[in-house]
C-alpha cells in the first residue's frame, strides 16, 4: 500500500509498532528536560512531548492542524528562545535539511536540547527502500547516524545520548511483528547499529560561556578551605588570631 503521507503510513500497522517505540523513549527523556519554550516540527496529531514537564509546548507545521503554521527553515520565533525542540523524521523529508538545522540552531538557547528521530539507513528498513521508494517512508532520503552527528557537530551541539529500535523486519502484518518480536532483544545485544530508526539528544553548547554560580557558594567554599588548612597547621592559625586580638586589647 502507497502512503501520501507519513501521518497516514504511522497509521498503518508498520508505522504504529514504530511510533510506540519512538514514544517510550521520548516519554523517558523529556521529563528531564526544563524550561520555558518547547516545540516538535512535523507529526501535529502526534504528541510526542506529552511527558514534558515544560508548559509552553507548540507544534509546528507548514500542513494545516499545527499549533504553529509555518515552514521549518522558517520558525517564527525569537533568537535564543526555545529549550527543547523535538524533530520526528523531518530531516530525512526535507529538500535542505542543512537549512532546518541552521534555522533550529538560531532559536535554540544555550544548553537547550534537541530530539532528532530518524530512519537508519543501515537497517532492514533501509534494505526495503533499495527496492521500493515510493510512498512514504520509502521515499525519504534516509540520513545515517555518523552523519547525522557530523552535522550537529559541525553547529555547535553534542551529542548526548541515544538509542536504536525496530530491529524486525519491516513487515505490515502485526502476526508477523510479534513473530520477529525476538529480534528487538537480540538487536540491542548483538547488532546494535542496525535498528530501522534511531533517537539521539544533542546539547546547544557555546563556546566561552561560563555558569556563574551564587555567591554564597563561593564563601563556603573558602570557608572550607580555610577551616582545613587551620586543621593541618595544628591550630596555629587559630593561636596567631588569639595573639592579634591580644595585641589590639593592649593598645
Amino acid at each position: 500500500m502507497v502512503h501520501s503521507s507519513l501521518h497516514d503510513w504511522f497509521c498503518s500497522p508498520l508505522g504504529e509498532y514504530l511510533i510506540e517505540r519512538e514514544r517510550a523513549w521520548l516519554d523517558q527523556v523529556v521529563p528531564d528536560i526544563f524550561g520555558y519554550h518547547a516545540i516538535q516540527l512535523g507529526l501535529p496529531a502526534i504528541d510526542l512531548l506529552r511527558e514534558s514537564r515544560i508548559s509552553h509546548r507548540v507544534t509546528v507545521d507548514p500542513q494545516p492542524g499545527a499549533d504553529v503554521r509555518a515552514q521549518w527553515h522558517e520558525l517564527p520565533f525569537e533568537t535564543q528562545s526555545v529549550d527543547l525542540c523535538v524533530l520526528p523524521h523531518v530531516l530525512e523529508f526535507s529538500d535542505n535539511p542543512h537549512e532546518i538545522l541552521r534555522e533550529i540552531d538560531r532559536v535554540m538557547r544555550p544548553e537547550g536540547r534537541i530530539l532528532i528521530v530518524g530512519f537508519n539507513p543501515w537497517s532492514l528498513f533501509g534494505t526495503r527502500r533499495l527496492f521500493k521508494s515510493d510512498g512514504y517512508p520509502w521515499q525519504g532520503q534516509f540520513v545515517s547516524l555518523i552523519r547525522m552527528k557530523d552535522w550537529l557537530q559541525l553547529l555547535g551541539f553534542e551529542p548526548s545520548a541515544g538509542k536504536l529500535a525496530c530491529y524486525i523486519p519491516p513487515c505490515e502484518s502485526a502476526v508477523w511483528q510479534r513473530r520477529w518480536s525476538f529480534m528487538e532483544r537480540m538487536g540491542d545485544r548483538w547488532w546494535g547499529v542496525g535498528g530501522g530508526v534511531y533517537m539521539l539528544e544533542a546539547i546547544k553548547r557555546v563556546q566561552g560561556m561560563r555558569l556563574i554560580t551564587p555567591a554564597w557558594s563561593d564563601q563556603k567554599v573558602r570557608e572550607r578551605k580555610f577551616a582545613a588548612a587551620a586543621k593541618r597547621s595544628g591550630g596555629k592559625l587559630a593561636d596567631a588570631a588569639r595573639s592579634t586580638t591580644h595585641l589590639r586589647l593592649i593598645k
